[in-house]
């Protein structure tokens, strides 16, 4: 699983093979979550409720980039490394 981004010892990853709706992986410690990219919103798995808000706030931030990695991750092109939070 390709690794875009880190912060804050937050991981963000996508999937290749993957289902819709449109969402990448954030795993923070022991625990993993499905963030969808359109809303920054938890999808499955679950995430301390300060992860979550980072998370959230970095989604808000680089929605069009990771859009654009989902359309590559479709034609199986590498994945962009997006900018962490400051």
């Amino acid at each position: 699983m390709p690794e875009i981004c880190r912060f804050y010892g937050i991981r963000i990853t996508m999937n290749y093979d993957e289902h819709l709706p449109p969402h990448f992986h954030a795993a923070y410690g022991d625990d993993e979550a499905q963030v969808i990219i359109a809303t920054g919103q938890l999808l499955k798995g679950s995430l301390s409720s300060r992860a979550t808000s980072l998370v959230r706030e970095w989604t808000l931030l680089h929605r069009e980039e990771l859009e654009a990695n989902w359309r590559l991750r479709d034609a199986m092109m590498p994945l962009n490394r997006i900018a962490p939070l400051p």
